[in-house]
């Protein structure tokens, strides 16, 4: 039998062994039995699969999700079809519907002294019709895909705090509200009809009022009404940049990067950074690191409901 020797006690091998062993089982026990810390999921920049989670709670579409819809339509024998008037259905387009608001305002409705006396929240119809949906040259739908790459992509849990710079009428934005905490999403919107459709109909009738999202009207990049030492987790910006002078654009960043948590939070902005290419040589390198931005990559995600694609640039706060 073989000795160990250590300071005079003698330890044989089999004994060793087992009491490895035992050592062993009462870790994995007590590891198993305890209640891991809720952390974000380390998500891939790339929605490919669907099956994200952010802050334990599912973000994405999973593909048992997308194989249990597909089984629903086949099992109702379902087909698209031409939408024409059928019992019980009466096709409008959103002039028509509109036109009967302003001519016959609905099948049922108050006259007279009682006209307005049951509306908490009278709201125009133009708003009604959802004439807002079809601002954004591509499917309203398209806000869910933004939303799903943003929060993954940045590790978002419900108690994080998001910027969106041109939330419009909330097409992305409703996303992020429903899912953050309260008073945890901030926005800055210039448009005013944009500002009433999100304000005056789609937080009401997503029954959204109670999140209680800061939403500012202003322009010129002014944050001031935010805040100064409000810090954000996420601050992104759809399709807008390439809308700005880019003087602006950097005033805007410049503005931006002490708000942003350092080394966690980050700056999306999509389709192009053309305030940053134009610039010679090294020289956007140069002014994102005066700025203590760093430029971390070029992602794209995929629609889920339509042929499409965005790209989306990454910049994180390397220093405090």
């Amino acid at each position: 039998m073989a000795l160990l020797p250590s300071k005079g006690v003698v330890i044989s091998v089999p004994t060793l062994v087992l009491s490895a062993a035992a050592f062993a089982i009462l870790l994995f026990f007590l590891l198993s039995t305890g209640s891991p810390p809720s952390t974000p999921c380390s998500c891939s920049a790339s929605t490919g699969d669907y099956s994200s989670k952010v802050g334990g709670e599912h973000v994405s579409t999973s593909a048992e999700d997308i194989d249990w819809l597909k089984s629903r339509v086949e099992a109702n024998g379902l087909h698209m079809q031409q939408n024409i008037l059928r019992k019980g259905i009466n096709p409008r387009t959103r002039q028509q519907q509109l036109q009967d608001l302003l001519h016959f305002k609905g099948i049922s409705h108050y006259e007279g002294e009682d006209a307005n006396n049951h509306t908490a929240l009278p709201c125009p119809g133009e708003l009604l019709v959802e004439e807002h949906h079809s601002n954004y040259g591509e499917p309203w739908a398209g806000g869910r895909d933004v939303f799903e790459f943003l929060a993954e992509s940045a590790r978002l849990t419900p108690n994080s705090r998001v910027l969106e710079i041109g939330c419009g009428t909330l097409r992305v934005g409703l996303h992020f509200i429903r899912y953050l905490d309260p008073e945890r999403f901030h926005c800055l919107e210039r448009d005013e009809l944009s500002l009433m459709a999100a304000l005056r109909y789609e937080l009401p009738s997503q029954g959204l009022l109670y999140k209680r999202p800061l939403i500012v009207r202003g322009e010129d990049m002014d944050f001031s009404k935010f805040g100064s030492d409000t810090v954000y987790d996420l601050i992104y910006a759809s399709a807008v940049f390439l809308h700005m002078p880019d003087k602006l654009v950097w005033t805007g960043l410049e503005r931006l990067v002490g708000r942003l948590k350092p080394l966690e939070g980050r700056i999306f902005v999509s389709h192009n950074v053309k305030f940053c290419s134009r610039l010679r040589g090294e020289e956007c390198t140069k002014r994102l690191t005066d700025l203590g931005l760093e430029y971390k990559g070029k992602h794209t995600h995929d629609s889920l409901l339509f042929n499409h694609y965005e790209i989306w640039f990454e910049f994180r706060r390397f220093k405090a």
